[in-house]
This record gives structure tokens, C-alpha cells and sequence, in this order.
């Protein structure tokens, strides 16, 4: 498992488990953006203090349902 912190780069979290962009919508709706054109953009950039932000999660509440989403799998 890719060791996941504030600073993780979504791209990369993706690159490793793919499976994430189609289950993180699931869990929270402003994350269906990841379907669209501009998330290619942003992605690139982004870690998970930006989707702390953008979702209205914590980064520890991110982390942890990343770490769930990956383990359950």
C-alpha cells in the first residue's frame, strides 16, 4: 500500500489504484469531478489538503476512507 499523507498527490494515489476514481463519488459527490475534463488538469497538482478543501472533509477523514476504499478492494 502507498503510504498516503496530507501531501500525497491524488495523481499518484490514482496511478496505483485506479479503482479510487470510481469509488471516491460513492463516498462523497463533490469528488464526481474526477470524471470530468478538467480533473486531468487539476489532478496533476492536487494532494489531499486541496480535496480536504474541496470536498469539506478533514484530511484525516480522507485518509482514512482512502485507506478503507484500498483495503477493502
Amino acid at each position: 500500500m502507498v503510504e498516503i499523507t496530507a501531501e500525497s498527490k491524488l495523481m499518484d494515489i490514482l496511478k496505483e489504484y485506479p479503482f479510487l476514481k470510481d469509488e471516491l463519488p460513492k463516498v462523497n459527490k463533490k469528488f464526481r469531478m474526477l470524471k470530468t475534463p478538467m480533473a486531468k488538469v487539476m489532478m496533476r497538482n492536487a494532494n489531499i489538503n486541496e480535496m480536504s478543501r474541496r470536498s469539506g472533509m478533514s484530511v484525516d477523514e480522507i485518509i482514512s476512507m482512502l485507506a478503507n476504499l484500498i483495503e477493502s478492494h
